[in-house]
């Protein structure tokens, strides 16, 4: 029996929950209607949400800290822990003022000085902040609710970076825990978000535990994506870590949990026969499949054997393997950005619309490939991580490459690629993820995309070319100039081999019809979500 039809016949005649289930402790009524169980996309083994870029643990933390502004679904900036943000005529100070009465989870104010702390360590670990960084003066606090922002030059996308929801994004800390260093992990987690985090009851690889901060005080307009009022209508948010589809299929049928993030498309099938489920695509803007090579180390800081794997790499391999047969879930892209969107382009986009295994042997002996094994970290927590995976152990050998396959989980991944070592030392070679439409629409929030060396984000790529296109986008002066800068951006990119893009696939989320408010976006939203 093949892993589909496996997944399909234990979901669906339940055998998980009718050998015991989950164990999960009983709720009394009352409770149950106040308490969600969610099954996230990958276990949430570590809580930093500055130091990494996974985005399970962005969208945990999403819960526990806010923002100075938050994007809204039209992608627009809008306030959020701030009262007024204004920028000097000639474009230099920015002045921010927070909104009065916030609260930190242990009492304590919010305070300017806590902001400046917060984006300051912020700014050492994301792509837009290290732009801001390169062009301040200094960020002080002004009085306990008011701080400058002054720059050398003028950055128009200040309120952009401030907004966006791709990792990092710029939750602000009380000062004490953003003193932190960027590059080590916090070791306390308090927020002035909607919901608390409760250690005491976290269990890495079981459970993660959310209850609602009664101080807190969400903002008056309609809640829209990262924007406007998050009110909380549950006491509780519990993640229960269910790695295995079909135990977490069977768990969503029985009730056992409430919301499934991301439900297996072989799955789908079973669920929508359930009465009681509902399903929607996660997100409309879907998601880009990244095959991630290290830069820095054999064989893929050789620019001829990273346009070997992209000549011999086949799109619709990929996606296959993550969505099956369900063609209106995926297509194929000869781009790094979200098909659809307005500044979508293809341009030296070839190499990726006609797989040429021959070609790619003959890219791998001009760069004398020396027969090294690559390192290929895979998660197999993730079933659309390791569904890549395998197609690519595949594809290294079909070219003549040595594999050597670590099958781990996603929170080693998450720690191991960030790694500089040699892959013989614990380092790496490749490992695969995907990125969110919604960070891919332009380069402004696109972390992936840049290519300025220990700055960039894991991999490392350095092509100064790629970083001179970016920044002539952020100086475009209309959406033509905008446009030609993609063109190139995407071109240059392509034949440095960035990363590999393994195609763009949407994915279903799947819910209990007893939870009313589920909307569908690049990340779940937990706010106006309520229970029956």
């Amino acid at each position: 029996m093949d892993r589909r039809t496996f997944l399909k016949t234990a979901a669906g005649t339940g055998l998980v929950a009718a050998s015991g289930g989950l164990a999960m402790p009983a709720l009394s009524q009352g409770a149950a209607a106040k308490t969600l169980r969610f099954v996230p996309q990958a276990n949430l083994a570590n809580f930093d949400p500055i130091w990494g870029t996974q985005y399970v643990v962005r969208n945990a933390a999403l819960m526990v800290w806010d923002t100075l502004y938050g994007i809204d679904d039209k992608f627009q900036p809008k306030p959020q822990m701030a009262e007024s943000g204004e920028v000097s005529s000639d474009g230099l100070t920015w002045t921010f003022k927070l909104r009065p009465g916030l609260k930190f989870h242990d009492g304590t104010p919010v305070l300017a000085k806590d902001a400046v702390a917060s984006l300051i360590r912020w700014s050492a670990r994301d792509p837009m902040g290290l732009m801001i960084r390169a062009l301040q003066n200094e960020i002080t606090a002004v009085d306990d609710r008011t701080f400058k922002w002054v720059l050398k030059k003028p950055f128009p996308k200040m309120l952009f970076a401030l907004a966006k929801n791709n990792a990092p994004c710029t939750f602000i800390m009380p000062e004490r825990i953003a003193k932190t260093d960027p590059f080590q992990q916090i070791t306390e987690y308090v927020g002035s978000g909607p919901m608390k985090f409760l250690r005491e009851e976290w269990v890495p690889g079981a459970k993660a535990v959310f209850e609602t901060f009664k101080d807190y005080v969400p903002r008056d307009e309609p809640a829209s994506w990262l924007s406007g009022g998050k009110k909380m209508l549950l006491d509780r948010v519990e993640w229960m870590i269910i790695p295995d589809a079909a135990t977490a299929a069977a768990a969503l049928q029985s009730g056992e949990v409430d919301w499934w993030e991301i439900a297996l498309s072989d799955l789908v099938p079973v669920l929508k026969s359930n009465n009681d489920i509902d399903l929607g695509i996660g997100d409309p803007l879907g998601n880009i499949g990244s095959f991630r090579m290290n830069h820095l180390h054999p064989p893929f800081d050789n620019l001829k054997i990273r346009q070997a794997v992209l000549t011999a790499l086949n799109q619709e391999d990929y996606m296959r393997a993550i969505v099956g047969d369900d063609d209106a879930l995926w297509k194929p892209m000869a781009s790094f950005f979200t098909p659809g969107t307005p500044l979508y382009t293809e341009e030296g986009g070839d190499m990726l619309k006609a797989r040429n295994v021959a070609a790619a042997k003959k890219l791998l002996a001009e760069g004398g490939y020396k027969g090294e094994p690559v390192v290929c970290v895979v998660a197999q927590d993730m079933p659309a991580v390791k569904a890549m995976g395998d197609v690519t152990a595949e594809l290294l050998k079909s070219i003549g490459m040595k594999v050597d396959f670590v099958a781990t989980d996603w929170g080693t991944v998450g720690a191991r690629r960030a790694q500089k070592t040699p892959p013989s030392q614990g380092g790496w070679n490749m490992f695969h993820t995907w990125h969110a439409g919604a960070d891919c629409v332009n380069p402004a929030s696109y972390t992936a995309i840049r290519a300025n060396g220990d700055k960039a984000w894991f991999g490392w790529p350095d092509v100064p070319a790629v970083e001179t296109e970016i920044t002539a986008w952020f100086d475009a002066k209309d959406m033509a100039e905008e446009k030609a800068a993609m063109n190139r951006l995407n071109k240059v990119a392509m034949e440095n081999v960035v990363f590999a893009p393994t195609g763009f696939f949407l994915g279903y989320q799947a819910w209990r019809k007893r939870l009313k408010g589920v909307t569908s976006g690049p990340f779940p939203v937990f706010w106006g979500v309520s229970k029956t």
